[in-house]
């Protein structure tokens, strides 16, 4: 198979925990106040396979909560990264904004269509706006998965569904805190 030996060709190679949205100046000067779990994986355990992207799982969105919230959050955006991806930044694997903070939690296959919840789903690696699932690549070894949640003061407002450049560009002084839960996927 041509993908397990470009994944094992390419195992030493990973975009690296300090690219992940956590570490971008806007978003890691506000606390980590927020908990994030699920109810799918426990932190740093495995993610189900029925999580995984297409061609490797169903690609169901996980069932998230949270807790913690300030009470001035008017917003909250949901980023999911793979900080191990052989490239020169994390692979983004979703970046939500605008879902309602009155909520504490999405259930499984919340960003499936048809959408369980009102949120505006940015462009992901793919270009798409969708959630895209674990699909690292065979024989590279495990790939952490970064699931950030952060509380913003405003509203975030796009003409087009946004990058995570994007959205990061309009976070200046207006994240209130922020939460992470971290899964791992490998393919063998």
């Amino acid at each position: 198979m041509l993908s397990r030996l470009l994944g094992r060709l390419l195992k030493g190679r990973r975009a690296g925990e300090q690219r992940l949205a956590w570490h971008h100046p806007a978003v890691a000067s506000a606390p980590a106040l927020l908990e994030l779990s699920s109810g799918s994986f426990g932190a740093g355990q495995t993610i189900p396979v029925a999580h995984a992207g297409k061609g490797v799982g169903e690609n169901r969105s996980p069932a998230l909560a949270w807790r913690g919230l300030p009470s001035e959050t008017e917003e909250l955006v949901l980023i999911i990264e793979d900080a191990d991806a052989p490239l020169p930044r994390p692979f983004v694997h979703m970046v939500a904004t605008g879902i309602d903070p009155n909520l504490r939690g999405l259930p499984e296959a919340a960003f499936n269509p048809p959408a369980s919840i009102h949120a505006v789903l940015g462009r992901n690696s793919f270009g798409k706006t969708a959630y895209a699932g674990p699909r690292a690549l065979p024989g590279h070894g495990p790939h952490r998965y970064s699931f950030q949640l952060l509380a913003l003061n405003g509203k975030l407002h796009f003409d087009n569904p946004p990058t995570l450049r994007e959205v990061l560009a309009q976070l200046d002084r207006s994240v209130l805190a922020r939460g992470r839960l971290d899964g791992i996927f490998e393919r063998i």
